[in-house]
């Protein structure tokens, strides 16, 4: 079904523009995208820029989540008084649209590729924060009691208890803010870029391109469900639970040996 949704999609905007339901002016057809797109790609344009965007955005996103991973995993897990009481700030940070404070960060980080990382990185960080919060918070409190009944310390309930219970939602978190790096992509690159897929599309747009505009807005929507999927089967093949096979991230039976269960 998936598929074949799809595949109407894409045949109705190939073939509304053609049919002038939508004017081709500012909806060009799909082949007509493709044939900029392959254009594009001949002459090494696409490839360049978008390898640069990959760059900003996975710097942006690596940076996230070396920041909103430990810091939900502390919030939620050692201090979760102190998760509270910051809550509020943190809700006001995270509605903080970084394209509204662009000139602040312009201001303080200059247009440099430091600013168009941060812009990324600041809407990251909050969907991975939240949902590593939710995980930790959320896990079994029964499955705590059975692990502490078995000897487990402090460390060890961490490792083995509420770090793989919580590791869903923090995939999910991921997965989140690996569409909000994408988003942000655009607008970051409206700082000051001279290069990137979203300079791309702004330069089309100024220069009333449309081709090139699809074009650019297709490769970024391309990239951001392939990342998507990528991080999909980077969780099926990480926790166990969600997968037929095992996985690094696994909880540890708790020392009982199957057979050895009664």
């Amino acid at each position: 079904m998936r598929i074949t949704v799809a595949a109407l999609a894409l045949f109705a905007w190939e073939l509304l523009p053609r049919l002038e339901v939508i004017d081709p002016q500012f909806v060009p057809p799909l082949s007509s995208v493709l044939v900029t797109i392959r254009g594009l790609l001949e002459n090494g344009d696409l490839l360049t820029h978008t390898l640069v965007s990959l760059q900003r955005a996975f710097s942006g996103l690596l940076a996230a989540t070396l920041i909103g991973l430990p810091l939900g995993l502390v919030l939620g897990g050692w201090f979760p008084r102190l998760q509270q009481a910051l809550e509020p700030l943190m809700e006001l940070f995270a509605q903080a649209n970084p394209v509204i404070l662009a000139h602040i960060i312009i201001f303080f980080l200059g247009i440099g590729e430091v600013a168009k990382i941060f812009t990324i990185c600041w809407l990251c960080i909050w969907p991975i924060t939240f949902s590593t919060i939710a995980g930790i918070r959320n896990v079994d409190p029964q499955l705590m009691k059975a692990a502490r009944s078995l000897g487990l310390g402090r460390w060890q309930l961490f490792l083995h208890v509420a770090l793989p219970a919580s590791a869903p939602s923090f995939f999910t978190g991921l997965r989140l803010a690996a569409g909000y790096a994408f988003l942000m992509l655009i607008a970051s690159e409206m700082m000051g870029a001279s290069n990137g897929l979203g300079w791309l599309v702004m330069q089309s747009q100024e220069n009333y391109h449309i081709q090139r505009i699809f074009a650019g807005a297709t490769t970024i929507t391309a990239l951001a469900v392939i990342t998507d999927l990528l991080l999909k089967l980077l969780e099926k093949r990480t926790l166990v639970w969600t997968d037929t096979g095992s996985g690094w991230l696994k909880p540890q039976g708790l020392g009982i040996p199957v057979g050895e269960q009664r």
